[in-house]
């Protein structure tokens, strides 16, 4: 299983350029296996990141979003009650950012390896990343 950060949502589908050629083969192969998952906290943040203008694409965030799931056939994990907890209980290892906290709860909870260019994300020993 592979979760997919939000940059890594981004990259995927608009710039695969900027994926490192580990996290390429990972979702590629992730891909084949039907195995791509996404926290639904990061389709939240994609749709803010063009409502804000920080991200510039030529359709609705929905239309983007829905595309993206349907192109890689990526299933949507929610926040269940065991990733609420975990993301709170992370200690200092992990920075306060609380999108970034539920990602690194659901690929835990999921037991997923994370696709993520995060530097805070990478070095963290209770995760299993890939770039």
């Amino acid at each position: 299983m592979i979760l997919l950060d939000t940059c890594a949502i981004i990259w995927d589908a608009l710039d695969p350029t900027k994926l490192s050629a580990k996290a390429s083969q990972a979702i590629e192969q992730a891909h084949a296996r039907d195995a791509l998952i996404v926290s639904d906290i990061s389709l939240w943040e994609v749709a803010m990141l063009i409502r804000k203008g920080r991200l510039t694409v030529a359709a609705s965030s929905t239309s983007i979003l829905h595309l993206f799931l349907q192109s890689r056939s990526v299933a949507v994990q929610d926040i269940s009650p065991e990733i609420a907890e975990l993301s709170v209980n992370f200690g200092e290892e992990l920075n306060n950012d609380p999108a970034d906290r539920i990602i690194a709860a659901t690929s835990v909870i999921h037991n997923a390896r994370l696709v993520t260019a995060d530097k805070n994300m990478i070095g963290n020993k209770l995760l299993d990343t890939v770039w």
